[in-house]
């Protein structure tokens, strides 16, 4: 029998291998694969509210998503779903996950589940998860939580949550770096949050944080595949982020656009990225599945949700043809071959119910289908191209290039 971990240590080799191992691309994606078989992101850096607009939800559907840190998938619940399906090839995800659900069942109030997953940073966290969630919890979870690591000095995993876990995971310890490399050069990023109005927000861009990226240890920085890798970027998706543009130049526009092309009582987003953490009394900007006013809803459909240490495309291989009708893929598809994305469409296509929609996001601005996907494949589907637009420019977490919703055609 393969044991849990070396399973989802082959899945993870399977997608992100694509060159000879003694190649300088396959020891990239080497350490890359490493480092992503731990907790990458403790929150996920896609806008659920776009998600939910773009995906049309309605009490029948059945959604399969890529589960990534859990935060878009419980709230979708808010929207009322039939089921949901997540899938990652992370471990750690999965457990992430399977704790959120297992926590909003049987946690008895909203301030409980704020405690230990929004301010994610009291010493009552690992107490009540041994009292009132690992009980429930699946032998896999608890074993990837109770587990012990010597770079956390031989604490068990589940105690991230009492020492703000959002300041771990490897996006996490990537932001913290981040922090520490922009103190060094004076900035605090206080100034930023306290902010009023969106212009004092631009303004603090245009005099502090823009002239960063002229200073010589940020330039070799951005231009380093290593380096930024603490943002989940795969040595396939770099060369799609860049888009023959320097990547310095890159960066600076999606950070200009995180700190300032929304406002800061509206994007929970830039808060995680330049405080560190959701406010501490709740009363500012959170993802949907966080607010008082969803966690009812959050509750009562936790047990609807399937977690699974899957790729998509192997996941939709076991699916009855026509019973699945909303797909959300993340950018996954940054991450792979033509064959790779020729497989997925081909089980999206056949699992699809009538009016299924996909949506996904790119490191690049267009769309990354057409010209790899067979047209076979791709003619079925409807490009909403207007929308894809508008959402892209309302995403808050800014980061991405693009987002795109594909449509079954009748």
């Amino acid at each position: 029998m393969i044991h849990p971990r070396a399973e989802s240590h082959s899945i993870l080799k399977q997608a992100v291998r694509r060159h000879k191992v003694l190649s300088r691309e396959g020891l990239l994606e080497k350490l890359f694969e490493r480092l992503f078989r731990g907790l990458v992101y403790a929150q996920i850096w896609e806008d659920p509210e776009i998600d939910l607009e773009a995906m049309a939800l309605t009490p029948d559907c059945h959604v399969v998503a890529i589960a990534s840190g859990g935060c878009n998938i419980l709230s979708y619940l808010t929207a009322d779903p039939a089921r949901i399906t997540a899938v990652d090839l992370s471990r750690a995800h999965v457990a992430l996950n399977r704790l959120k659900l297992t926590a909003a069942q049987k946690l008895p109030d909203w301030s409980d589940y704020y405690r230990f997953f929004g301010a994610a940073d009291s010493a009552a966290n690992p107490r009540v998860y041994d009292r009132a969630i690992a009980p429930h919890l699946d032998g896999e979870s608890r074993a990837y939580w109770e587990g012990r690591s010597l770079h956390r000095g031989g604490r068990r995993r589940i105690s991230i949550f009492a020492r703000n876990a959002y300041r771990h995971g490897v996006l996490g310890r990537f932001i913290g770096a981040a922090h520490v490399a922009a103190r060094v050069y004076g900035v605090d990023f206080g100034k930023l949050l306290a902010a009023r109005t969106i212009e004092e927000q631009q303004r603090f861009f245009d005099t502090v944080l823009a002239p960063l990226f002229d200073k010589p240890a940020v330039r070799w920085a951005t231009s380093n595949r290593l380096s930024l890798y603490g943002l989940g970027i795969p040595p396939a998706q770099y060369e799609a982020l860049a888009g023959g543009r320097d990547m310095g130049s890159v960066l600076r526009d999606r950070v200009e656009r995180l700190a300032c092309g929304f406002s800061l009582d509206d994007n929970y987003f830039a808060w995680q990225a330049f405080g560190r953490a959701y406010a501490r009394d709740a009363s500012g900007p959170l993802p949907p599945y966080l607010r008082q006013e969803n966690f009812a809803a959050v509750k009562r459909g936790a047990e609807r949700v399937d977690v699974m240490n899957r790729s998509v495309t192997d996941y939709l291989a076991s699916c009855p043809a026509g019973s699945r009708d909303r797909y959300v893929l993340l950018d996954a598809q940054d991450w792979m071959t033509d064959a790779q994305l020729n497989a997925l469409w081909a089980e999206i296509t056949r699992t699809a119910r009538p009016g299924a929609r996909v949506i996904f996001r790119t490191a690049a601005e267009p769309s990354l289908l057409p010209g790899r996907v067979a047209p076979a494949l791709l003619d079925q589907w409807h490009y909403e191209a207007e929308a894809s637009r508008a959402f892209t420019a309302r995403d808050r977490s800014a980061i991405y290039g693009g987002f795109h919703l594909y449509v079954l055609k009748p």
